[in-house]
């Protein structure tokens, strides 16, 4: 199955801190191989981007500032995947029984290769990494793509192809709009 999707994000409340600010990208997937490649474009002086670790390595926590974010789920399941992946090139991948629950570290990767490019008016975050286990070939999944924001000021904000709810909440199967 080879699907290609190109996204753009919305934040869950319009602010004027905001202005100016987009998050696109394209997520594909070829066999076993996913594919997302994030943009975030517009005055990055305003965000908190943290600087490129020295050694990127598995950390948990990463959502509390600015991340990118990928959920994954075969089609009909309960189950999911969360990857969270940071602008310094930290990394965590999840795996949950349900919603919000059973959540434990997926134990299949040890390593992620993010590749990250920072312009003055662009972070550029890219991943190429193969499916989960146990997921056939041929599987259709569900995907959610999500990311925070953290500006300089402190202010957070939280972005997605779609929002339900009163709180913004990137578990809710709602917001698992793409078929891949």
């Amino acid at each position: 199955m080879n699907t290609d999707h190109p996204f753009a994000l919305q934040p869950f409340e319009s602010l004027p801190q905001l202005s100016g600010l987009a998050i696109t990208g394209e997520i594909s997937r070829r066999g076993q191989r996913l594919n997302i490649r994030y943009a975030l474009q517009g005055p990055l002086d305003s965000v908190l981007i943290p600087p490129p670790a020295e050694v990127p390595c598995r950390l948990d926590e990463l959502w509390q500032s600015t991340c990118f974010e990928l959920f994954l789920a075969p089609s009909g399941s309960e189950s999911y995947w969360e990857f969270n992946l940071s602008p310094a090139g930290h990394w965590n991948i999840y795996r949950l029984e349900g919603y919000r629950r059973g959540l434990a570290s997926e134990p299949a990767y040890q390593q992620l290769a993010l590749q990250v490019v920072r312009d003055p008016q662009e972070l550029r975050l890219a991943l190429e990494v193969d499916l989960p286990p146990g997921l056939e070939v041929d599987q259709p999944l569900e995907a959610a793509i999500t990311a925070v924001i953290q500006q300089r000021s402190g202010l957070v904000s939280y972005w997605a192809l779609v929002h339900g709810g009163l709180e913004p909440d990137f578990h809710h199967r709602d917001g698992f709009r793409l078929s891949l």
